[in-house]
């Protein structure tokens, strides 16, 4: 799916917007939670008619994004001191930090119990609750994988090798080698939206591009992808 761009002014601010056409009777106007506004416009909509619509909405994309903006900065700097919260599938939970035997974390009744063997010290808890992380994650991510894999199987003759790593500005990609990678920070949000990910990833087996028929085999296989997808950027931002 390829996209433009546009901008219109509105009182003494400029609305800029992205916009791409889809098999659709509607317009829908989206304001995602990094304030980009996305617009999907009907095959045959030109530029002045989606300019319009957007001066038409101008007041409600405003509100929008003043009400994702007081988020901002939404996730605070790290400090793994006790009382702070962690996510985990989209649930926070406190840590409860002391010392023991021997390292470990655990998830108890809401809290990450964490014992320190030795000195306590942010830097060690930090080292500990990311071993965590990554465990988890080759684990819930696994799951998910397996959990999707099922429809897609009639499209590939074999499965794509899983990889789960760091990934700066993506949740997921599929390589033109067959390899599923997928961002290790999926293990913060909930279920439902790292199989959103995953769906989504896996539907490039079918179009290995963005294009409208890309977004219909999505919308058969999920048909709720974009709650989804926002519920990822909300929980994760």
């Amino acid at each position: 799916m390829s996209s433009s761009r546009g901008v219109v002014s509105y009182g003494k601010e400029n609305i800029e917007f992205s916009f791409f056409h889809a098999d659709r009777k509607t317009l829908e106007i989206s304001i995602h939670p990094d304030q980009t506004v996305v617009i999907k416009a009907p095959f045959g909509i030109g530029i002045e008619e989606i300019r319009k619509r957007v001066v038409r909405r101008a007041g409600w994309i405003i509100k929008q994004r003043n009400f994702f903006r007081q988020f901002d900065p939404r996730t605070p700097q790290r400090r793994y001191v006790g009382g702070e919260t962690h996510l985990y599938l989209g649930r926070h939970y406190r840590l409860r930090i002391g010392g023991g035997k021997h390292d470990a974390v655990k998830l108890i009744k809401g809290y990450f119990e964490i014992k320190v063997k030795g000195q306590i010290s942010p830097e060690k808890v930090k080292c500990l609750l990311e071993g965590w992380y990554r465990d988890k994650a080759a684990e819930k991510l696994d799951e998910s994988f397996n959990r999707c894999w099922p429809y897609f199987e009639k499209f590939c003759s074999s499965k794509p090798l899983l990889q789960i790593r760091s990934m700066r500005k993506r949740w997921g990609s599929l390589s033109a080698k067959g390899r599923l990678t997928l961002n290790i920070d999926l293990i913060l949000a909930p279920k439902e939206c790292i199989d959103y990910v995953i769906v989504h990833e896996l539907s490039h087996l079918r179009y290995n591009n963005h294009s409208s028929e890309f977004f219909r085999f999505l919308d058969k296989v999920m048909p709720d992808w974009e709650k989804r997808r926002r519920k990822l950027e909300v929980t994760l931002a």
